[in-house]
């Protein structure tokens, strides 16, 4: 642990270092220090386990929000943090954490952590119910099969982007892109 925060800080410092001589906006290097938080919540919510960590960064990079982000949905939800963890899950996550669902929304929000490990939590419900990692992982997006199918192929593509093609060992094949 100690170890990750040194790299994180490191990893801090070069990027201010690089981004901070291109001008006054600051906006570069809030981002990048987001990202390393991000980073840093994922690889706590792994708890070590490497297949557990590229399945949130797959996550991650497919929904691409933000610190501090609340989108809407067309169904009157909303996509909350880093992760866009659906609104739906508030009541659920609420009663799993004892906590009013006015602060878990909160949380999910703005604590890049909490977003990360609720995540977690809906992801790996997902595969104790369904026994099938890619299933799983759309379930993690929808209820619906032909939307779980499509989000499952396009994170395994953020999977294969940011880890090679190899992440999913020697056969692929599981998902229907």
């Amino acid at each position: 642990m100690i170890a990750n925060a040194r790299h994180t800080r490191r990893l801090l410092t070069l990027l201010i270092l690089i981004v901070a001589p291109a001008g006054a906006n600051a906006r570069p290097v809030a981002a990048a220090i987001h990202e390393a938080r991000i980073g840093d919540c994922i690889r706590q919510a792994s708890g070590g386990r490497a297949w557990l960590e590229k399945t949130l960064w797959g996550l991650r990079d497919q929904e691409a929000g933000w610190i501090g982000a609340e989108i809407s949905n067309t169904n009157g939800t909303h996509d909350l943090g880093p992760l866009q963890v659906n609104s739906f899950w508030v009541p659920k996550l609420a009663n799993a954490v004892g906590r009013p669902p006015a602060d878990v929304r909160a949380w999910l929000i703005r604590d890049p952590c909490f977003n990360v490990q609720a995540a977690r939590w809906i992801f790996l419900k997902g595969l104790s119910v369904t026994r099938d990692y890619w299933k799983a992982v759309g379930v993690y997006h929808s209820p619906t099969a032909w939307r779980q199918r499509r989000y499952a192929a396009a994170v395994s593509r953020h999977l294969a982007n940011r880890f090679g093609s190899r992440v999913f060992g020697s056969d692929r094949s599981s998902v229907k892109q």
